[in-house]
């Protein structure tokens, strides 16, 4: 499963009033290639299903993830810092062995 922070929650609602998304528009979560540790998060607004597509709620917000994704994100926690040192949604994943300063990759 994947789950929201309440900080995210609001965030991630927010930027779907200001962009528009229509009813129904979901988190797409996603694992990529790439990055210095070498798998980076992807994070997009949807509203199309695929085939393989795992499929979940937390706290009233649809997260959507593809099948060899979820593998890596399994138990993830998606976040949001406004911090001093970045302002933007991260991950909390107990599957990464090794991420990178910027928060943006990480290594299994």
């Amino acid at each position: 499963m994947i789950t929201v922070s309440q900080t995210a929650k609001e965030h991630a609602l927010q930027l779907m009033k200001e962009e528009n998304k229509p009813e129904g528009a979901f988190i797409r979560v996603g694992v990529d290639g790439g990055g210095c540790s070498g798998l980076m998060y992807n994070l997009v607004f949807d509203t199309e299903l695929k085939d393989g597509d795992q499929t979940f709620e937390d706290k009233g917000i649809k997260i959507v993830v593809d099948k060899k994704s979820f593998l890596y994100l399994i138990g993830t926690e998606l976040d949001y810092s406004g911090g001093l040192n970045g302002k933007g949604f991260v991950f909390i994943n107990p599957n990464a062995s090794r991420t990178c300063g910027c928060g943006e990759s990480f290594s299994v």
